[in-house]
């Protein structure tokens, strides 16, 4: 099962990072879906960072940079994977 947990805002290119507007929570060692229209790939969540200090778990309404390992699009949606 999927969760909408975010929405990616920016994408830096030269650290690979996304920053992701939390919708729902996102914690460090979950599964990661983001999903657009030419993106589409899992990962688990390596490190998070919010004004570039690391975090745990991040909360609705945040603002988290995410390590990506994929080019990754402004508007691109970020699904939490929770087993079923």
């Amino acid at each position: 099962m999927e969760v909408l947990a975010g929405r990616v805002t920016h994408y830096y290119k030269a650290i690979g990072v996304a920053a992701v507007e939390v919708t729902d929570f996102l914690e460090v060692g979950n599964t990661i879906h983001i999903k657009g229209h030419t993106t589409d790939f899992e990962q688990k969540i390596e490190s998070m960072q919010i004004e570039h200090r690391p975090v745990e778990r991040a909360e609705k309404g945040q603002t988290v940079g995410l390590k990506v390992k994929d080019y990754v699009r402004e508007h691109d949606l970020v699904y939490r994977v929770e087993a079923d």
